[in-house]
């Protein structure tokens, strides 16, 4: 400590640090050998180069059409159609089906009313708009007229929902009872011929799997929870130029890949008669070819890829319409079989059988042997 010559008091020593040292101004580093040093910090830390593929983007590729398959033969004994329709499945995703009884009246008649359904002003549409809540109704569009990226088509998720119906009623009052009943009554014949397509396969794996030529399992396809949904696709006029219309195919083509799965299916039968193309887009690459005039192209999904064990892949389809003087509709229906119907002497009940307990067993026999005691007694009574 200190002592202060004025008032004989004590006071602490000053233990300041001492002011920083001075900078030198120039950079040059003590480093003898300093063109070597920096040298090698310059390579060292280059980027290197990297050569990246031109195009990332998978390729399309033009196929021959798939095998065409007649309705009548499904099921027909010596009937060659279920390995065609596997082959078919295995080598592109789909098959064609040919004379399935929906005649092109019928079925041009409820194209036209489903057309009525994109009338509907964009400011009314919000009420019936898809969300993760509601995976019916329409679908958001983005892009603009003068968006190169803008979707080719307009989209709209049909099924038979009390939702869809009481917002369709409020923002379509005079239109969409009437497109709901042609809707009704075409899917109606969409699923018997997707039920028939379905057993033939079904059963076709059992074979297979029998067999032992792969690893085929039987179990059945959970059916989805609101039933078959039809996917009804508004095709634009083609106004765009190539360039443009290769960009949004490119931007179709990501969101069919990104949108594949939402909808657990194990069949999807496309209606898409003038369509100029069919792409097939699964996790192979990107395959198209010209569709058969008046033909139910037939892609699998999900539920199909399981009950094959893996063996046929789910795939995404897409019908491309090129038309120039009007817009053109088609139509995607998303079939999941039923649950089977238990057998009438196996009831089933939450997952399991139906059966009695011990206890409900001995008051049965009880039940009966007093049944019996009296009318032994009523019998030797009168």
């Amino acid at each position: 400590m200190a002592v202060s010559p004025e008032s004989g008091r004590e006071r602490p020593v000053d233990f300041r640090a001492p002011p920083p040292s001075p900078v030198a101004s120039g950079r040059r580093s003590c480093v003898t050998n300093d063109d070597v040093l920096t040298e090698f910090l310059e390579s060292s830390l280059r980027v290197p180069d990297l050569v990246l593929p031109d195009k990332i983007f998978p390729k399309q590729k033009f196929i021959e059409n798939p095998s065409s398959v007649h309705f009548d033969s499904l099921g027909a004994p010596g009937s060659d159609s279920a390995s065609r329709m596997l082959d078919s499945i295995a080598r592109v995703g789909c098959f064609q089906l040919v004379n399935h009884g929906i005649g092109c009246e019928f079925s041009n008649s409820a194209m036209a009313a489903a057309a009525g359904i994109f009338l509907v002003p964009p400011e009314k549409r919000a009420a019936a708009m898809r969300s993760p809540e509601k995976p019916y109704g329409f679908e958001e569009v983005h892009g603009g007229e003068e968006d190169e990226s803008s979707e080719l088509a307009e989209e709209f998720m049909w099924c038979r929902e009390k939702g869809l119906e009481s917002a369709m009623k409020r923002i379509w009052p005079l239109g969409y009872s009437h497109f709901s009943d042609k809707m009704a009554e075409l899917q109606s014949h969409v699923e018997k011929i997707a039920e028939r397509v379905m057993t033939v396969l079904r059963e076709k794996c059992l074979d297979e799997s029998a067999s032992g030529n792969n690893g085929l399992k039987g179990e059945g396809c959970a059916g989805a929870s609101i039933g078959t949904v039809c996917c009804i696709l508004k095709h634009s006029k083609n106004v765009l130029d190539d360039d443009q219309w290769a960009s949004s195919l490119r931007y179709d083509v990501i969101r069919m890949l990104i949108r594949g799965a939402d909808y657990s299916h194990a069949l999807c039968l496309h209606m898409c008669d003038g369509a100029s193309e069919f792409h097939v887009y699964s996790k192979k690459g990107w395959v198209s070819f010209c569709p058969d005039k008046h033909s139910l192209i037939i892609t699998v999904g999900d539920q199909f890829q399981a009950l094959s064990a893996g063996r046929y892949k789910h795939v995404v389809g897409r019908p491309i319409v090129k038309s120039e003087t009007e817009d053109r509709i088609s139509m995607a229906f998303l079939y999941s079989p039923p649950a089977h119907a238990p057998a009438s002497n196996d009831v089933e009940c939450g997952g399991g059988r139906n059966t009695f307990s011990v206890g409900q067993q001995v008051m049965v026999a009880i039940a009966l042997s007093l049944a019996y005691h009296l009318f032994v007694y009523i019998l030797n009574k009168f």
